[in-house]
């Protein structure tokens, strides 16, 4: 059984393909630098370190200018 569920991640980020997103670089965060943000993890694997996080506040999603789209790029239709 997943813990935390899928419904109480939800609640926190109301994307599931936002939340797989955030979850993958986590967890390839703690697998590359081993730095946790909890003191205590239920789950012994990577991704499920990530969830917890993410269901304990401590990962939140924030946009970057990186991720908005660029208005130069529009093409005009002739």
């Amino acid at each position: 059984m997943l813990y935390p569920s899928i419904d109480r991640l939800m609640d926190v980020i109301d994307s599931k393909y936002s939340l797989v997103t955030i979850a993958a670089r986590r967890a390839r965060q703690l697998q590359d630098d081993n730095n946790p943000q909890l003191e205590s993890y239920h789950s012994q694997k990577y991704v499920g370190k990530a969830l917890e996080e993410i269901h304990a506040g401590v990962l939140t999603i924030s946009e970057s200018e990186d991720d908005e789209p660029d208005k130069n790029d529009e093409r005009e239709s002739a």
